[in-house]
């Protein structure tokens, strides 16, 4: 099902696309990868099989975040980094007027959930974290595992190989979905963000920050209910990592949990979308 009622918002000079739907507690859905990245054009639209059945328990939001999806690119390249992201998502909330939001982040969107979880505590009430290699310690070898990504890249083809490669089972890789990346990695703004990605500081900052949030989850802790929600057979970010980042947390948050989701790839909430949103509900419910 395609998300509906779309929409656009000015944040600070970057106008914004996203979907809201739903009412009761704030669910904001940030999806993965990032800025020109070269194997998918993630944007909102990766969670259409997620997006109506949250609507029937909470007021759910999914952007494009900077630079992705149909969200203007960063203004200078000097903005290309994690950071902005994060700023960008806090000043999203802020400008749609919301607070005590729960905050869910897939896979490179689980580092800006928690990072803004750490910097903006005032606008968070939870945090939810999904199959984040980007946040969890440990690598994952990626040019291993996409060495023989079909060229050209970012057409229908290729972006349909690379979430196959991502996954468990294929039924939730549907045209609709693989249209939508592609119609994304097809726009001038995505081509532009892909020339300039390597030129800016975006990975160097990444590897920056991340110690920082480590040390920042080791020292003072989220102080935040926080959710773990990995998949068993998620060939990039696998559950040894999961594991481990649950740990880093449980250790300085009480309120951790943690769930598995078995037979299931990198989107594990589009490959069982009826049991993630049954955990995110029991969660949101108990946390509300």
């Amino acid at each position: 099902m395609p998300l509906s009622n779309e929409r656009y918002v000015d944040v600070d000079g970057i106008r914004t696309r996203y979907f809201e739907k739903g009412k009761g507690e704030p669910i904001v859905l940030l999806h993965g990868s990032y800025f020109g990245a070269d194997l998918s054009a993630d944007c909102a639209a990766n969670w259409s099989r997620n997006f109506e059945g949250i609507a029937q328990f909470g007021r759910v939001f999914a952007l494009d975040r900077l630079g992705q999806g149909y969200t203007d690119n960063p203004r200078r390249i000097e903005d290309y980094t994690m950071a902005a992201v994060v700023e960008h998502v806090a000043n999203f909330i802020r400008t749609i007027g919301l607070r005590d939001v729960h905050l869910v982040g897939h896979s490179r969107g689980g580092y800006v959930a928690c990072r803004t979880t750490l910097d903006h505590p005032d606008l968070i009430k939870t945090c939810v974290l999904v199959d984040s290699g980007t946040l969890a310690p440990g690598t994952t070898p990626m040019d291993v595992l996409f060495k023989d990504t079909p060229n050209p890249r970012l057409t229908r083809e290729s972006q349909r190989w690379v979430l196959q490669r991502y996954s468990f089972g294929y039924e939730h890789i549907d045209d609709e979905w693989v249209n939508a990346l592609a119609d994304v990695a097809a726009t001038e703004k995505y081509k532009k963000a892909l020339s300039i990605v390597d030129r800016s500081p975006y990975n160097e900052h990444l590897v920056k920050q991340k110690a920082e949030t480590f040390d920042i989850i080791r020292s003072r802790g989220m102080q935040k209910p926080t959710l773990v929600i990995w998949s068993f057979n998620d060939p990039t970010a696998v559950l040894e990592r999961g594991q481990a980042l649950f740990t880093m947390i449980a250790e300085t948050e009480p309120r951790a949990q943690m769930h598995i989701i078995n037979k299931a790839g990198h989107f594990n909430y589009r490959e069982h979308p009826k049991e993630f949103n049954a955990v995110l509900q029991s969660w949101v419910g108990v946390n509300a």
